[in-house]
């Protein structure tokens, strides 16, 4: 199944969180938080969105950080994606 987004969302794949903190304490599964940078997997075609126009500043690959309470979590076929919308992006890493 492939997720197409609509309009100005962005789907999002999030980046694994770290099993050790930086000196090194092994953090249980519960514990872990999940980190707020993803990558990239489609892109919506912006245009007009709430009677403005939005041109879509992500692609497909890009590695990004997003607000820590945004968009919606969705499972399909065992992996979990988000979808978001463009301005609750961040900023792209490079």
């Amino acid at each position: 199944m492939k997720l197409v987004p609509l309009g100005d969302r962005v789907v999002l794949k999030q980046l694994e969180a770290e099993e050790t903190t930086k000196s090194g304490i092994v953090l249980p599964g519960q514990n872990k938080e999940k980190p707020q940078q993803a990558e990239v997997i489609a892109v919506g075609p912006g245009g007009m969105v709430d009677g403005k126009e939005v041109k879509m500043q992500v692609k497909v690959g890009d590695q990004v950080i997003f607000s820590k309470y945004s968009g919606n979590e969705v499972k399909i076929d065992d992996e979990e994606f988000i979808i978001v919308r463009q301005n609750d992006i961040l900023a792209v890493v490079e």
